[in-house]
């Protein structure tokens, strides 16, 4: 199983090279104003489109989940190599859980983050609705 993800993208050429430098792979399919990423880690089929009067697309946020803190660094490591500027939070309490993260932004102004979850937080009756993380 892998999720799908289409983004309408102000240009696909840009968008197309800052997210080679982020999933360190080319696209798999690529014309003018389409290209698609096969990612098989993470496992996800990424896909943009570029139209005359398309809106761009606009989400909280979206984020990849690594294995351990290393994995994170490592992601971390390439993203910085590749000019990309990254915040990192160290130990945050953030969506009811304690982790490790990194944000970044894509041309269009998508936020992302790469994440590395310690513990699952309880959530209690009276937070609901408060958690304030995630821009």
């Amino acid at each position: 199983m892998r999720a799908h993800v289409s983004i309408n993208v102000k240009d696909v050429e840009k968008s197309v090279e800052f997210y080679e430098k982020v999933f360190g792979v080319k696209p798999q399919k690529q014309t003018t104003d389409y290209a698609k990423f096969d990612l098989k880690k993470p496992a996800l089929n990424f896909s943009m489109n570029s139209h005359a009067g398309s809106p761009i697309s606009r989400v909280s946020h979206f984020g990849i989940e690594v294995d351990s803190p290393l994995d994170l660094q490592a992601f971390l490591h390439r993203l910085r190599s590749e000019g990309i500027a990254a915040e990192e939070e160290k130990q945050t309490s953030c969506c009811y859980a304690r982790q490790d993260k990194a944000w970044f932004n894509d041309p269009d102004g998508n936020a992302w983050e790469v994440f590395h979850v310690y513990e699952q937080l309880p959530v209690h009756p009276s937070s609901v609705g408060s958690s304030t993380c995630c821009p």
